[in-house]
Formats: structure tokens, C-alpha cells, sequence
């Protein structure tokens, strides 16, 4: 596998974003310099439903790739979505580009959240805080997330995000599955 990135930017400072992201490029490409910078994901605190929040995703990755000199950006953006009989689940989302205009998305970390917390969100608080409230914690959203509290550490938010960066980096990965169709004015005689 040919993964030419040397350099990769992160649309956040959140070490719990910047350590998936370094994870999961170790293990392709171990000398490359993972990079955090601050950005704005354009979206609410709180995107709500899997649109709003992949576009946060996307607006962070594209900002990162514009503010450095990386090759590749990755934005990763948490929200939630409204399911039926008024509950509520998780959701996130990894957006992967790069400077020719090539995108990757990934997505993951879908769980039912409890009422308690579904209120709280309804009522304008994010998520990380309202399970700070319900665990009586804080920094939530820096540490174990939602996800491993939910999960009584089974997964935490690191280990729930790894896998969406590995999913939105498939067109860099196998980039043969990837490779653009033939045009139809290609007249090769194939």
C-alpha cells in the first residue's frame, strides 16, 4: 500500500480527535506529523441529524487543509439524531480531503442516548455536557466521551472514532476501487 502523505491535518485541537486521527495513521504511515489546528465546523455546537453533522465534519477538514501546508485534512464532528417515539441517538462522522479535491467520509458511533440526556440536548445543551451532568464528571467530550461512559468503558470515544478515519481514508487506501470509470468519449478500443 502507497500512502504518500507526509503531512496530515486535523480540524480540531481535541486530543481525543487528534489521538484517533494519529492512531490509525501509525499504522500506514508511522512517520508522518499528525497536525491539530483550531477550527470553526460552520454548524451549531450541537449538529443535530447525520447531514448537519457531516457537514461540520466537512467544513472542518476543508478549513484544516486550507490553514496548513498538509496534503491531506480530516474533520471529525460528534452530533445527534432525532429517532422515533422522541428518542435520540448518537452520531459521528470523519471527512478525509485533499488538494487535488478528492473526499473520503466515514461515520460510526451510532447508540440510543438515555431520555434524561435527550432532554437536556432538546433544551440547548450539547451532549458532552449533558453527560457531564448525568455522570457527574467533567470533560466529557476531551476524555471517554459519551460513548464510553454509555458503554462502561467498553469502547471510548478514541476507539469509537478510529474506525470512521480508517473508513473516509478507503479512497487513499485502495485507491484501485476508487480510480475514476472510464469517460465515455474514451475511444481506447477496449
Amino acid at each position: 500500500m502507497s500512502f504518500p502523505f507526509a503531512h496530515i491535518a486535523v480540524g480540531s485541537r481535541n486530543p481525543v480527535k487528534l489521538a484517533a486521527v494519529r492512531a490509525v495513521v501509525e499504522r500506514i504511515q508511522p512517520d508522518a506529523r499528525v497536525e491539530g489546528v483550531e477550527v470553526e465546523s460552520g454548524v451549531p455546537d450541537q449538529p443535530m441529524g447525520d447531514a448537519e453533522t457531516q457537514r461540520g465534519a466537512r467544513n472542518r477538514a476543508l478549513a484544516a487543509l486550507q490553514l496548513t501546508g498538509a496534503e491531506l485534512a480530516v474533520g471529525l464532528e460528534g452530533g445527534v439524531v432525532e429517532v422515533a417515539e422522541g428518542r435520540m441517538r448518537s452520531c459521528a462522522w470523519a471527512v478525509v480531503v485533499d488538494r487535488a479535491g478528492r473526499e473520503g467520509l466515514g461515520g460510526s458511533l451510532s447508540m440510543p442516548l438515555p431520555d434524561s440526556v435527550a432532554a437536556r440536548i432538546r433544551a440547548g445543551e450539547e451532549l458532552g455536557y449533558a453527560m457531564d451532568a448525568l455522570a457527574n464528571v467533567v470533560g466529557t467530550k476531551h476524555g471517554r466521551g459519551a460513548v464510553g461512559i454509555l458503554t462502561a468503558g467498553l469502547i471510548d470515544r478514541q476507539g469509537a472514532y478510529e474506525p470512521m478515519v480508517a473508513y473516509a481514508l478507503a479512497p487513499w487506501l485502495a485507491p484501485a476501487f476508487f480510480a475514476e470509470p472510464p469517460r465515455a468519449d474514451d475511444q481506447t478500443g477496449r
